[in-house]
């Protein structure tokens, strides 16, 4: 399912869509859905938040405009020049800053986070931390939380 309509399309284009581009523009509107939702999440049909329907719509009308990924063209000595963006020329592809926007809006942030790691179906006791032996003579013991059955 696409995130925008063929109507949301043509109000941002200017010019109107022939037959054979009105079919290439549901394609790439859904094509476009469907890396919006790897880059951030699949979101419902009915709730797409509005600034991911807005670059959807944004990607397929760059798209649209210039679907061979042209960078240059003269029409005297018939010049072309492709992009150098690699294999996003000539296709539906979203800029790094439209796929971090789309990667926050899914709730993902990118860098360190903190975990509390603790033994499986251990208990933290307030005032009752249990103990380990250390491997050396004479060493202090290694605070360990336990469960109620043992020291362990």
């Amino acid at each position: 399912m696409a995130y925008a309509t063929l109507d949301d399309l043509k109000g941002r284009l200017d010019w109107d869509l022939d037959e054979d581009e009105l079919r290439i523009a549901k394609a790439a509107l859904e094509d476009a859905s469907d890396l919006a939702a790897e880059y951030g999440r699949d979101w419902p049909q009915d709730r797409v938040p509005r600034l991911v329907r807005t670059l959807v719509l944004k990607a397929v009308a760059r798209y649209l405009r210039n679907p061979h990924g042209y960078t240059q063209s003269r029409a005297g000595d018939e010049t072309l020049a492709w992009s150098d963006i690699g294999r996003d020329a000539g296709t539906i592809h979203f800029t790094r800053e439209e796929i971090r926007l789309l990667a926050e809006l899914a709730g993902r942030r990118p860098g360190l986070t903190s975990v509390v790691v603790s033994a499986w179906s251990s208990k933290i006791r307030p005032g009752a931390a249990g103990t380990v032996p250390v491997d050396y003579a004479g060493g202090d013991r290694f605070p360990l939380f336990a469960d109620d059955r043992g020291p362990w």
